[in-house]
């Protein structure tokens, strides 16, 4: 076994436990190609060991299905032994949960290989991958990730679906006023908790509004010059906020579509690039930003159809593009304009940048993050003309997106560029684990099959 000389020092450690001398409970985790946190939690005579010799985990957890079902078809199961690889904590992110008592922390993990080489299918190597191509350039990313997400009853309804939680009049709101600012429309009890959570784990987050759904809403978090430590951000702020929600009763759910005719969630991508003197690279006094902006969303465009099953994750990720919302179905870009992907807003000419509107917040942040930046990347290398801009509603104009599950893996399946920038066969294993989920979920004989067909076939 080799140390990594890019993992967090035990004196890391050691530092924290003196200003929380409390801590029983340390629960290491990272999140594996499917999205999902998985890991282990460690009592306190097993803390030093983590850091000074990393934990070992197996391999197949890189490749286990959303449910946590193996994937033998990934070749990490029997032709692998299910040998381990080892996870290492990630500096900066040892933190108190406070939604899990005083007496609990946890640490996210990098996967390696045993040689100490960081194991192509850790989802926060791919995106490592895409960061070192601008590097190379002697340029920066700059990003921010944006997540709505629906608050509802943590007890399922008695036929296995979910509802809205009642609120502090006792009464379910059947509908939102959008940016609301009263009890209906934003729980303070629980934002001011999950703002709480934020601080106490270091998490940059901003404003917080009510958004279209009822009991739907969106948190910011602060842009950063460094795209690891933002998907990083992204992916925390879930757990905090499932976390927080399961102390108040509720169920915090970043599904893309919960609810059938309202708004789905979405994870709002948005980048700058800065130059090798800190330079925003995309500024201009032209609203529409700069000619460097404008190949960025030409490369991120010409991807954007093999990109869909990264963006779009699960089966139910396809039915936000059915909700007759503001979810983009079609490529295009615009400024200041809410129905196109690829949308430049409004702002000062000093910040101006790219957001990328079309992942759900189901998506993993790490593949989503490092799939937009593929895009820009490639549009940057080549100068990539993205065409004229959509002006008005988008949703009708422009070439039609993958909507469906098999067509958005077969497109990205199709992607040798796409597999390039994530590097080795982080790509293939992507398409092994979601192809195999399709299956299973489709294998499934649900009751609107009974609903629809038992008596009338």
């Amino acid at each position: 076994m080799q140390r990594p000389a890019t993992v967090a020092d035990p004196a890391e450690l050691a530092g924290f436990l003196a200003s929380h001398p409390g801590i029983e409970f340390l629960d290491i985790w990272y999140t594996n190609l499917a999205g999902v946190p998985r890991g282990k939690r460690l009592r306190a005579h097993e803390f030093a060991a983590a850091f000074a010799q990393g934990r070992y985990l197996p391999g197949s957890l890189l490749v286990v299905d959303i449910t946590g079902l193996d994937i033998e078809e990934a070749g990490l199961v029997w032709e692998d032994g299910d040998a381990d690889r080892i996870g290492w904590p990630v500096p900066g992110t040892l933190s108190p949960t406070p939604w899990l008592g005083a007496d609990s922390a946890d640490v996210m993990l990098a996967m390696h290989e045993l040689d100490g080489r960081p194991c192509g299918l850790d989802p926060r190597r791919v995106l490592a991958n895409v960061i070192d191509r601008f590097t190379a350039d002697g340029l920066t990313p700059v990003v921010a990730c944006e997540l709505e997400f629906y608050l509802v009853d943590a007890r399922r309804t008695a036929d296995g679906g979910i509802a809205l939680a009642a609120g502090t009049d006792g009464r379910v709101a059947q509908h939102r006023q959008v940016y609301g600012l009263d009890t209906a429309d934003l729980d303070g009890a629980y934002l001011r908790d999950l703002w709480a959570a934020c601080d106490a784990i270091g998490l940059p987050t901003g404003a917080a509004i009510g958004e279209y759904g009822a009991g739907q809403y969106e948190v910011t978090l602060a842009h950063k010059p460094d795209a690891l430590a933002a998907a990083d951000d992204a992916v925390r702020f879930k757990r905090a906020a499932k976390g927080v929600a399961d102390r108040h009763g509720r169920c915090a759910t970043f599904m893309a579509q919960p609810f059938a005719g309202v708004s789905g969630s979405g994870l709002h991508v948005h980048v700058s690039i800065n130059d090798d003197r800190g330079r925003n690279i995309f500024a201009s006094s032209d609203p529409a930003g700069s000619a460097r902006l404008h190949h960025a969303i030409g490369g991120a465009m010409q991807l954007l159809p093999a990109s869909i099953a990264v963006f779009a994750p699960n089966a139910n990720s396809y039915r936000r593009f059915r909700s007759h919302g503001a979810e983009p179905v079609r490529a295009g870009w615009g400024v200041n304009n809410r129905t196109v992907p690829l949308r430049i807003p409004a702002g000062p000419a000093a910040g101006r940048h790219l957001e990328h509107r079309v992942a759900g917040a189901d998506a993993n942040p790490y593949l989503a993050v490092a799939t937009v930046l593929a895009g820009i990347h490639h549009g940057l290398t080549h100068a990539i003309d993205p065409g004229e801009r959509v002006t008005g509603d988008a949703r009708a104009t422009g070439e039609r997106l993958p909507t469906d599950w098999p067509h958005a893996l077969a497109m990205f399946e199709g992607s040798r560029r796409l597999a390039d920038y994530w590097g080795g066969r982080a790509a293939e294993m992507f398409a092994h684990v979601k192809r195999v989920e399709a299956e299973r979920y489709n294998a499934i004989v649900t009751p609107l099959d009974y609903d629809w067909v038992l008596r009338s076939a």
